[in-house]
């Protein structure tokens, strides 16, 4: 692995840790919050339900997309006391799309931990997944505000859009960079963006500052996926709480592939196809596609385009005063291309 992370442009360890402090820093008292009222707003009606969305619910996630939600509506000047509460809308929705995601890829490892499907069975994952969907929308209608209960039926409808185009490219070796670019808008950007947008419009906010609360959400959100793909490559299994290697076995392909396919020589093009088309790929034939990926540029190329969004998601806070919230929004952004899992 050593010798892939030198395609990337240097990052020390000291840097993410430092990063992450200040972000942990500023949201510490948001993460308690969050956590309490996700207990709070779950109330299932049965046992196993509580079960099985506790089991992805409550396995050491981020706690992001909520936590942007929050300091969005901070940034805007919300006063209120209601942020925690409807920021949960989008964990359930993000923890929804995580167990349906599993059993729809034959995903076995999330978190570090076995998947939901693979310990509760399918039809439980599935239905527990729309259960938290439908826990997104009643949180959504709490807030009284028909511009955020549209733009959280938006996000499940594009995020379900996106799931179904990926089926679709499935295995396929022509995908395009423009139609990657597409389903990562739709399964993760459209959340990212959502939360930020759904913050600002709690607070009132002008459009000058929806509008930058937007751009920032949607390109922080294309970076973190980038960046996801990336690691797929780059992390070890242990850090990552998945295996490497899981996303061609699962039959998709990422920038770093999409890219070097489009650049390499036909022995080395054939050469790739033949591995990424065996999902029974050794550990071997992993490090071989791994070298043609640096050879070809595929993951130096992906971490620009990651830092690309960056910079933009960073500009978008350009209309707000400085301050520790916007500091802390921008050190999300610049965690997001140095973080390890």
């Amino acid at each position: 692995m050593d010798k892939i992370n030198q395609a990337l442009p240097r990052q020390s360890g000291d840097m993410a840790a430092r990063l992450k402090a200040q972000i942990l820093a500023g949201v510490k008292d948001d993460l308690v919050a969050v956590e309490a009222e996700l207990a709070k707003h779950l109330h299932p009606q049965f046992d196993r339900v509580a079960m099985v969305a506790g089991h992805i619910l409550f396995s050491g996630g981020k706690r992001l997309r909520p936590l942007l939600m929050i300091l969005s509506a901070r940034l805007c000047g919300y006063r209120g006391d209601h942020d925690a509460g409807y920021a949960t809308a989008f964990e359930y929705l993000h923890a929804a799309t995580l167990l349906h995601d599993d059993l729809v890829d034959g995903g076995t490892l999330r978190r570090g931990k076995p998947a939901a499907h693979t310990v509760y069975g399918n039809e439980t994952a599935v239905l527990t997944g729309d259960f938290l969907l439908a826990r997104a929308l009643a949180v959504a209608a709490t807030t009284g505000n028909l511009d955020i209960v549209r733009t959280i039926v938006d996000i499940t409808e594009q995020m379900s859009q996106g799931e179904i185009d990926q089926l679709d490219k499935k295995g396929s070796l022509a995908i395009t960079e423009a139609e990657y670019l597409e389903i990562i808008r739709c399964k993760t950007a459209v959340l990212f963006q959502g939360a930020c947008r759904v913050g600002a419009l709690i607070a009132d906010a002008d459009p000058a500052a929806l509008e930058g609360l937007s751009k920032y959400g949607y390109h922080l959100g294309m970076a973190f996926q980038m960046t996801d793909d990336l690691l797929d490559y780059t992390a070890d299994v242990e850090i990552l709480g998945k295996k490497t290697g899981a996303d061609l076995k699962e039959g998709k392909l990422t920038l770093p592939v999409i890219y070097a396919l489009s650049r390499a020589d036909k022995p080395d093009r054939l050469r790739m196809e033949t591995i990424i088309s065996d999902q029974q790929f050794s550990a071997g034939d992993f490090k071989t596609l791994i070298q043609l990926l640096q050879q070809y540029g595929g993951i130096a190329y992906t971490w620009r385009r990651a830092a690309s969004n960056i910079s933009r998601a960073k500009d978008a806070l350009s209309v707000f005063p400085a301050g520790p919230t916007r500091e802390t929004l921008l050190a999300v952004a610049e965690y997001a291309l140095v973080r390890k899992q």
